[in-house]
């Protein structure tokens, strides 16, 4: 297997994070955010990995979303 990039690792680690904080939501939403979170990765999967800014933008966009979820008080996605 060929070894990841920085910004794949970047990513990889922005989705696992991602994943953990569905635990902290109530369990009959979590298959919502699960989803949601798929959906949100998947609009991107065939992104070139040239596109530097475009994924750095990304990161940074999905890390502040994230940090909003993280928010006890939202309890679902739709």
């Amino acid at each position: 297997m060929a070894r990841l990039s920085g910004l794949q690792k970047e990513v990889l680690h922005l989705y696992k994070d991602c994943l953990r904080t569905v635990r902290s939501k109530p369990v009959d939403t979590r298959a919502h955010w699960r989803g949601f979170i798929r959906e949100e990765f998947g609009k991107y999967r065939g992104l070139p990995k040239k596109q530097f800014n475009t994924i750095e933008h990304l990161i940074r966009n999905g890390h502040r979303k994230l940090e909003m979820f993280k928010n006890p008080q939202i309890k679902d996605v739709h």
